[in-house]
């Protein structure tokens, strides 16, 4: 692993300080956003999530699609272990956790665009401002395709896993 100095973790003159700052916000989401008593329910969709984020996010580099030049474990891998592995699958719990079950299907599918809009325009500001992220063949709706895409199969796999859970709460 690249060696970090002190200042780069706590600064914002550096995409790695960046990058760190990123690490701790998502972590500093997690904290508030998911109670202790659904913590579980979060680590089931955290792992499906990275179940998908992490195969596609290393085709999309394959494919010299995105590049990810500041990135953890350079030589190791060329995706990032970042975003596959940790902040995709993080946020993708917080969505799972925060669903708006008991509403009608219009409120759910604005909820999943909203959600997929904010995490794309994220991305996109990322890839404008840092190095990041650097598209190469890619666009931003793609991104929000795939990021909408995969939090909703999360959903249906958090839905079918818990499905005994869901059944005796509706009954």
């Amino acid at each position: 692993m690249d060696t970090l100095n002190i200042r780069e973790v706590f600064t914002m003159d550096s995409n790695k300080g960046l990058l760190n700052v990123i690490w701790l916000i998502t972590f500093g989401l997690l904290l508030v956003f998911i109670p202790k008593n659904k913590i579980r329910y979060a680590v089931v969709a955290f792992l499906f999530k990275q179940m998908l984020t992490w195969p596609l996010g290393l085709m999309v580099v394959k494919k010299d699609l995105i590049t990810y030049p500041e990135r953890y474990f350079k030589k190791e891998n060329k995706s990032s272990f970042s975003f596959e592995y940790f902040i995709y699958p993080a946020l993708c719990a917080i969505f799972n956790i925060k669903y708006p079950e008991k509403y009608n299907w219009f409120v759910k599918l604005l909820y999943i665009v909203f959600y997929a809009g904010a995490m794309t325009l994220g991305e996109v500001a990322i890839e404008r401002y840092t190095n990041l992220i650097k598209y190469r063949k890619w666009k931003w709706y793609w991104s929000f395709l795939t990021l909408g895409i995969t939090n909703y199969l999360s959903r249906l796999f958090y839905r079918w896993f818990f499905k005994d859970e869901f059944t005796s709460q509706s009954s």
